[in-house]
């Protein structure tokens, strides 16, 4: 006698498309790119594979065994034979378990080491990205594709892709093993199978949909959320809690509202199973008692037929479970594939590193617009000698900053040509070029980690000795010598724990360890109180020495001794010279002078 199996599971082919064929032209595409990273561990898979056949197949063999027990020993009252088989049977689902313990485990290790490579993978290609990339999309939101999308195929590989595998091979078995003992009985249980085809087309043409949706607004959340909390200060300052707190809530009803209609229309899944497994064990109690009263089948073929029936549901029950899952983790790897997918900021073929740099500077007739028929700067022209000071004055908007950018090769321009020692700076790679550049900002950025380790980002390489000493030139040695841990005082998140005038003698600390050729300054004293900006401006002169320097400039004193202050308005140069010949000229720049505005 022989009988079918334990864990019949149909993965129905369909069970993820989504019921619009742009919809599945976007799966067909992601599952593969999946399957690419999980091939990078074939000799793991392999072994998951082979431990998943063997316990479908022991699986299978349970129930057969069982109905043999009833056949041939039960009913014929054999009780050595019936002691034996049920030895047999125990030594079965031993080795059921152990198979199972088995492909679960290399399984979640296959699942992590390729989580781990798409997390790097996707972290390194973002620091590839141009900054264009990063000014249209929230931060927040771009963290959530990098732990939350992760993580849901980190969970979706650890236990659906075992799931799916069980259910083919057990479905494939059971179909086999019940075919050979009733084709009869084998047809009347497959009566579901339309039935399931016809629910699951239905559910998963709305549940994909849904998710998707849910891994967005879960984004754009996450987005918003980092933008409040980095932005406090200003909300408690006007007052507007409030506001904030409401904006909050209209982007968690979004995300409510999907994530009730995805989790909604999912749960029908094992709901469905469930009445499709009942009317299958319905149907082959009642068809198959007709067929054993005529003697068409045994009472044994029938006990493993209502089990298989019972189970032909439950892999398919399991894969429902994790339908959420599944559905959720494929709309957080298509995010993820659309960052992978976002071009690099590639270095061309024909660029070449630059081991000497003097610090010349020109602009030839450069435009530059960030969106397309808005020019920020229109046919922009200087030129800057080795150890030149160049001062950019002009209104908010005027294209100080898009001038800086442009020099730094942040962003390349429409039109014009910028050239660094006679070099133009297309044909120069990116990294190469900005190691000959030091930046001092308005508002500089620390990060998490010791003093020491904030000013050594200038150099890596970097003794002690040499941060000391970069220290000392920008004045910053005293204040940090009277930290509880002197040079190995933490510093929390962006600096907090220092004033903003001890972060800007530590910028300019690690500016001087860089020991760039050219120097960017967008004016790192402003906001500061008069005492310390005299400490500031000591270091930076010291910082200036001998180096081309190009300042965005918010005060007078700042740019009094600069050799060529360019004055810019609504994108173009307007005036040019020294401060005393514009304001012997009496235009644009002695307004601004005289108004106070510099």
């Amino acid at each position: 006698m022989s009988r079918p199996a334990v864990k019949p599971a149909h993965p129905h082919s369909r069970h993820g498309h989504p019921g619009s064929k742009p919809q599945v032209k976007e799966l067909v595409p992601t599952l593969k790119r999946l399957a690419g990273y999980l091939a990078r561990r074939k000799g793991l898979l392999f072994l998951v594979v082979l431990m998943v056949a063997a316990s479908s197949a022991l699986g299978l063999l349970g129930p057969y065994l069982v109905g043999i027990a009833i056949d041939d020993f039960i009913i014929t009252k054999d009780e050595k034979g019936l002691v034996l088989l049920l030895a047999l049977l125990g030594v079965v689902y031993i080795f059921y378990s152990l198979a199972t313990f088995l492909q679960s485990y290399w399984m979640v290790g296959v699942a992590q080491k390729t989580v781990f490579e798409m997390r790097t993978e996707l972290f390194t290609h973002l620091q590839q990205l141009p900054l264009s990339f990063f000014d249209k999309r929230q931060h927040g939101e771009l963290m959530s594709r990098v732990t939350n999308d992760i993580e849901n195929i980190s969970s979706t590989l650890n236990s659906s892709v075992i799931q799916v595998a069980s259910s083919v091979l057990t479905l494939t078995g059971a179909v086999i093993v019940m075919l050979y003992l009733s084709p009869m009985l084998t047809a009347i249980t497959l009566l579901i199978v339309p039935l399931l085809y016809i629910g699951m087309k239905w559910i998963t043409s709305r549940t994909r949909r849904f998710f998707k949706e849910q891994q967005r607004h879960l984004g754009e959340l996450n987005g918003f959320i980092e933008e409040a909390v980095s932005s406090k200060h200003i909300v408690k300052m006007f007052s507007q809690e409030e506001k904030i707190a409401l904006a909050f809530n209209e982007r968690n009803a979004k995300l409510k509202e999907t994530g009730f209609w995805a989790q909604t229309y999912s749960g029908f899944i094992p709901k469905l199973m469930n009445m499709l497994n009942n009317i299958s064990f319905a149907l082959i109690a009642g068809a198959g008692g007709l067929l054993a009263l005529h003697g068409y089948v045994t009472v044994g073929v029938i006990v493993v037929f209502a089990e298989y029936s019972r189970q032909f549901t439950r892999p398919l029950n399991d894969l429902a479970n994790q339908f959420n899952t599944l559905l959720s983790a494929l709309a957080g790897a298509e995010r993820v594939f659309d960052i992978l997918d976002t071009e690099k900021e590639e270095e061309q073929a024909d660029e070449f590193p630059l081991h000497h740099v003097r610090g010349d500077i020109e602009f030839r007739k450069v435009s530059f617009s960030y969106e397309k028929g808005n020019e920020t700067i229109k046919e922009v022209s200087f030129k800057a000698d080795k150890g030149d000071m160049v001062a950019l004055v002009g209104p908010t908007g005027s294209g100080k900053s898009t001038i800086i950018n442009l020099l730094a090769r942040f962003y390349d321009p429409d039109n014009g040509a910028i050239f660094i020692d006679g070099y133009n700076t297309s044909t120069i790679p990116r990294q190469e070029l900005r190691k000959h550049m030091g930046f001092v900002l308005q508002d500089s950025f620390l990060f998490e980690g010791t003093i020491k380790e904030n000013i050594r980002y200038g150099r890596l390489d970097a003794t002690d000795e040499e941060v000391v000493k970069a220290a000392k030139s920008a004045n910053a040695h005293s204040f940090i010598m009277k930290l509880p841990d002197g040079y190995e005082t933490k510093l929390q998140s962006e600096g907090s724990g220092i004033s903003q005038g001890q972060r800007q003698l530590l910028a300019i600390a690690r500016a001087l360890l860089a020991d760039p050729a050219i120097l960017i300054l967008d004016e790192a004293t402003s906001s500061i109180d008069t005492i310390t900006e005299m400490h500031i401006q000591e270091a930076l002169n010291r910082l200036m020495e001998g180096r081309t320097t190009v300042v965005i400039a918010h005060r007078l004193n700042t740019i009094r001794r600069a050799d060529q202050i360019l004055v810019l308005n609504q994108g173009r140069i307007v005036e040019r010279g020294n401060h005393e010949e514009l304001i012997e000229t009496e235009g644009h720049y002695a307004s601004l002078a005289t108004a106070s505005q510099l």
